[in-house]
């Protein structure tokens, strides 16, 4: 029987207008009393899932960051940090990319540079502020002190297609991943949500027969090895869909999700 149950955000629980589908509080609340750990497993950082789940801290599981933080009823319990220079490694290199903003990950704050968060030619402040409510303007990175989890970047010219032609040939340092249309993300070279995932699952009691997951982009790849009901969204990546068990019947936009999770728990209908 699954006892976890994780999902991707965007372009998975969420529809196209960034929207949780109503009936979803009310299935989670189900699952919750029936012993079932629901999460989230994003790119996002963790203050900004907190947001969209507010009312659910005390229950949920929150991989947060790609794999590299993971928080269980409000508590740390597995956290993946990058050395300083390798920040600055990376960081170096993107000052050679056109159509870029880095921003800075951190576990206390999201970190952006200002000559960078205010470029005259490209407008990236609407899709960042989509995923960083808690965001810091820095004249220089160099002033920051915190520990970093990732450097998120925002790809105006389409990150497939622009800056990860300068990262690709670091995947055997680095964790290199396509996490959207516009965003990749670097960390260390073992973070990932599948890593995240595993050692949630020897925290918790909890194997790959009972886990079920839920993603539609290529940072989701590694999730879907760690769970036995692995579902590629039917809007998926066509990556994605070959390394899942399973697509699913509805896409995002229509509440594939959690209709899937209905047709498992039957009871929950």
């Amino acid at each position: 029987m699954v006892k976890l149950i994780i999902t991707d955000m965007d372009g998975t629980l969420l529809n196209s207008k960034n929207e949780i589908n109503n009936e979803f509080w009310e299935i989670q609340e189900k699952l919750a009393k029936d012993g079932v750990i629901f999460s989230v497993a994003s790119g996002r950082p963790y203050y900004n899932l907190v947001e969209k789940f507010k009312t659910l801290i005390d229950s949920m599981l929150f991989i947060c960051e790609n794999g590299a933080y993971v928080v269980f009823q409000g508590k740390e319990i597995y956290s993946n940090v990058i050395k300083r220079e390798d920040i600055f490694f990376l960081l170096n290199i993107c000052k050679n990319i056109e159509g870029i903003v880095p921003i800075l990950c951190g576990k206390d704050s999201a970190y952006v540079e200002r000559k960078s968060y205010f470029d005259e030619k490209y407008d990236f402040k609407p899709e960042i502020n989509k995923y960083y409510n808690k965001l810091q303007i820095v004249e220089n990175f160099e002033e920051v002190e915190d520990e970093f989890l990732k450097i998120a970047i925002c790809d105006s010219l389409i990150a497939e297609k622009n800056s990860y032609n300068y990262f690709k040939n670091y995947e055997d340092r680095f964790q290199v991943v396509l996490s959207g249309k516009v965003w990749m993300d670097l960390g260390k070279i073992d973070t990932s949500k599948g890593l995240a995932i595993r050692m949630t699952q020897k925290n918790l009691g909890i194997s790959y027969d009972e886990t079920m997951a839920f993603g539609d982009y290529l940072n989701d790849y590694s999730m879907m090895k760690e769970a036995k009901y692995s579902y590629a969204m039917k809007n998926a990546h066509p990556q994605l869909k070959e390394v899942a068990n399973f697509i699913t019947e509805k896409d995002n936009d229509n509440n594939g999700v959690v209709e899937t999770i209905k047709q498992y728990f039957p009871n929950l209908k």
